[in-house]
C-alpha cells in the first residue's frame, strides 16, 4: 500500500506495525463497497419509477442549441441525488464512524443539496428567472460553508471572511460550470466516475475524511446507475435537478480534499470541466456576449459542429479525466515542491489535448 499521508481518523489505529491500519482499511472497504453497490441499484430503481412521470411533466424539447433531436425526459438527477443521500444516511446509521463535526456537515450538505435539487426540478418543468436560480445557488453554497468547522482554513494568511467569500464565489461557479457542461449524453458520467472513484479511493486509503469517502462512493454508484439511461442516444437527462446539486457536491468534495492538505489534487481532478467552462466564458465576455444566455460555444459543443460523434467526445473526455485522476493520486502519494509544480503542468497538457482536438475544424 502506498505511503499515503493519513488524516486524524486513522491515528487511533496505529500500533507501530501498520496491522491496525490495514485492518481498519479492510473494515472501511466492507462499508464502502455496499454503499457503492446500494447507490447503484437504488438509483436505477428510482429512475425506472420516475421516468414515466418525468416523460409527462419534464420533457426537454430540441431547439437550435440542443445536441439531441427528439424530445427526451429530464430530471433524472432526482433519482441520482435521492439514492446518494439515502445510502449515505443508511451507512452512517448502521456503521457509525463520523468525527464529531461531520454529522453537522452532512446535515448542511443535505439541506443545501435538497434546495438545489428542488429548484432544478422546478426549472426542468417551468424555467425560472436567472436571478432566482442564482439566489438559490448562493444560499445553498452559503449553507454548506456555514456547516464547516470554524477551524477549517485553506489560506490562514488572509482574513477568514475574505477566504469564505472566495469559497462562496468558487462554490457558485462550480455549481454553474457543472450545469454548463452537462450538455451531451454521458458527459457528466465521463466526469464524475473518475473524480468520485478517486476521492473514494483516497478516503479508503486514509488520505481524507471518512464522510468524503462515503459521499464519493455513493455518488459513484448513483451516477453509474444513471449511466445506462443516458447512454447515447439518451433516454433520460439529468436536468437541472441533477446538474446543479452535483456541482455543489463536487465542489464540497474538492474542498474537503484540499482541507486534508491535497490542494494540488483538488485542483487537478476537475481541470477539464474548469478549463472548458472558464475559457468559454472568458471568450464570450471578450466578445461582449450575454454570458447568462444559452449558447453552443463550449469546446465539446464545437466538437459536434466539427464532425465528432458524442461517443468520440465523451471518450476523449473520459480518458483525459482518467489521466487527471492518476496525476491527482501521484500528487497525494508523492512529496516535494518539484513534483507539485510538474504535475499541474502535465495535467494542463492532458486537458489541452481534447480541447485543441475539439476546436479543430474537420474537412
Amino acid at each position: 500500500m502506498p505511503n499515503w499521508p493519513p488524516v486524524d481518523r486513522r491515528k487511533k489505529s496505529r500500533d507501530g506495525s501498520g496491522d491496525a491500519m490495514i485492518e481498519q482499511a479492510g473494515g472501511e472497504l466492507v462499508v464502502l463497497a455496499p454503499v457503492l453497490v446500494g447507490a447503484w441499484l437504488l438509483s436505477m430503481a428510482l429512475i425506472a419509477l420516475l421516468r414515466p412521470w418525468l416523460a409527462r411533466r419534464a420533457m426537454a424539447r430540441p431547439n437550435a442549441r440542443s445536441a439531441h433531436r427528439v424530445p427526451t425526459p429530464q430530471g433524472g438527477g432526482l433519482a441520482v441525488i435521492t439514492a446518494s443521500f439515502l445510502v449515505v444516511g443508511a451507512a452512517v446509521a448502521l456503521a457509525p464512524g463520523l468525527s464529531p463535526n461531520e454529522p453537522g456537515q452532512l446535515l448542511g450538505l443535505a439541506i443545501a443539496t435538497a434546495l438545489l435539487c428542488a429548484v432544478g426540478a422546478v426549472d426542468d418543468m417551468r424555467p425560472l428567472p436567472q436571478l432566482a436560480r442564482l439566489l438559490a445557488q448562493c444560499i445553498a453554497v452559503g449553507v454548506v460553508l456555514a456547516a464547516l468547522p470554524d477551524d477549517v482554513r485553506l489560506l490562514p494568511q488572509v482574513p477568514r471572511w475574505i477566504e469564505r467569500a472566495c469559497l462562496l464565489l468558487g462554490g457558485v461557479w462550480m455549481v454553474n460550470l457543472t450545469n454548463f457542461m452537462d450538455g451531451i449524453d454521458w458527459m457528466t458520467v465521463a466526469e464524475f466516475v473518475p473524480v468520485t472513484a478517486t476521492i473514494a479511493l483516497v478516503g479508503w486509503l486514509g488520505a481524507t475524511d471518512w464522510l468524503s469517502a462515503l459521499v464519493a462512493a455513493a455518488l459513484l454508484g448513483s451516477v453509474l446507475g444513471f449511466a445506462p439511461f443516458n447512454r447515447p442516444t439518451a433516454r433520460l437527462f439529468l436536468g437541472d435537478a441533477g446538474s446543479l446539486p452535483l456541482g455543489l457536491l463536487l465542489g464540497w468534495l474538492l474542498l474537503q480534499l484540499a482541507v486534508a492538505g491535497h490542494v494540488v489534487a483538488a485542483a487537478i481532478l476537475p481541470l477539464y470541466y474548469v478549463a472548458d467552462a472558464t475559457i468559454t466564458l472568458g471568450r464570450r465576455l471578450l466578445r461582449g456576449e450575454a454570458v447568462w444566455q444559452a449558447h453552443r460555444s463550449h469546446f465539446y459543443q464545437r466538437a459536434i459542429d466539427n464532425g465528432l460523434t458524442v461517443r468520440q467526445i465523451v471518450g476523449r473526455v473520459f480518458l483525459a479525466n482518467i489521466a487527471l485522476a492518476a496525476l491527482a493520486l501521484i500528487s497525494i502519494a508523492g512529496h516535494g515542491i518539484v513534483l507539485s509544480l510538474m504535475l499541474p503542468i502535465i495535467a494542463g497538457v492532458a486537458v489541452a489535448w481534447p480541447l485543441v482536438g475539439f476546436a479543430r475544424p474537420r474537412k
